[in-house]
C-alpha cells in the first residue's frame, strides 16, 4: 500500500515515514501544503496521513481540494488542535477518520490499516480469498493454513493483489504502488517478483491464483472468500 505522509515537522514527519516504511508501507511525504496537493493529485495513493496545520497550504484545504479533483483515496487527518468542531470541519472537508496529537504510532498505523481496507470493502484485517489468508495486522500470510515465507516485497505486492481480489491492475499501476517517488527499480520488477510469487503460492500449478490478462496486467482471479476454481 502506497500512502502519503504530510506533515511539517521534520522531525516527526522523518518518525512517521519510518514506521509506516517498517509496517510494510510505501511511503511519500509532504512538507507543506502544496507540495502535498501535488502528491495526491500525482501519485496513486491508497490513503494520507494530513496534518490540518500546514504551511502555503491548510490541510483542509489540500483534502477539500482532492475532493474537487476527484481523488478518493482515504486520509486520516493528524492534528494537535483541541475540540469538535476542527474535527467536524476536516471530516465536512472530505477526510475519513481523524488522530489528536499527542498519539501512538501503533494507533495511527493502525487508523491507516483500517481505512484503506474499508475503502477496498474489506471489513476485517484478514484477507481471505478461497485458500489464502493474509493479515495485515500481523503481515502474514498463508495456503490452506501452512505459512508462506515470503519476502517483504512479495508480501506487500500480494497485499495489493489480494486487496484489489478480481481487479486487473497492470504492472504500471503495480510499481507505482509499490515504490514511493525516491526508489530505484528495475522496469521488469514486477515481472520477476510475480512469478516468484506464484511458484511460492501455487508450487503444483493446480489454482493459478495470479492471472496474467494480456495488454492488461495481472489479476488475483480467486475473488474474496470463495473457494479456488478447479484445474
Amino acid at each position: 500500500m502506497r500512502i502519503l505522509v504530510v506533515e511539517d515537522d521534520g522531525a516527526l514527519r522523518e518518525e512517521l515515514r519510518a514506521q509506516f516504511v517498517e509496517s510494510g508501507f510505501s511511503v511519500d511525504v509532504a512538507s507543506d501544503g502544496r507540495e502535498a496537493l501535488l502528491a495526491g493529485l500525482s501519485y496513486p495513493l491508497d490513503g494520507a496521513l494530513v496534518n490540518l496545520g500546514m504551511p502555503t497550504m491548510s490541510g483542509l484545504e489540500v483534502i477539500r481540494t482532492w475532493r474537487r479533483k476527484e481523488r478518493d483515496f482515504p486520509v486520516v487527518i493528524l492534528t494537535g488542535r483541541r475540540g469538535s468542531q476542527h474535527r467536524v470541519e476536516g471530516l465536512k472537508a472530505g477526510a475519513d477518520d481523524y488522530i489528536e496529537k499527542p498519539f501512538s504510532m501503533e494507533e495511527v498505523i493502525t487508523r491507516m490499516h483500517c481505512v484503506v481496507r474499508r475503502s477496498l470493502r474489506w471489513s476485517s484485517p484478514e484477507i481471505v480469498c478461497g485458500p489464502f489468508t493474509l493479515d495485515t495486522h500481523s503481515r502474514t500470510a498463508s495456503a490452506r493454513g501452512i505459512p508462506l515465507d515470503l519476502t517483504t516485497f512479495e508480501f506487500r505486492l500480494l497485499e495489493t493483489l489480494m486487496l484489489n481480489a478480481g481487479k486487473v491492475l497492470s504492472a504500471g499501476t503495480l510499481t507505482e504502488k509499490l515504490y514511493d517517488q525516491s526508489a530505484e527499480h528495475e522496469s521488469n520488477t514486477v515481472a520477476y517478483f510475480i512469478c516468484r510469487l506464484r511458484r511460492k503460492l501455487d508450487p503444483l500449478n493446480a489454482l493459478d491464483p495470479i492471472e496474467t490478462v494480456y495488454g492488461g496486467g495481472y489479476r488475483f482471479a480467486i475473488e474474496r472468500g470463495r473457494s479456488p476454481r478447479k484445474s
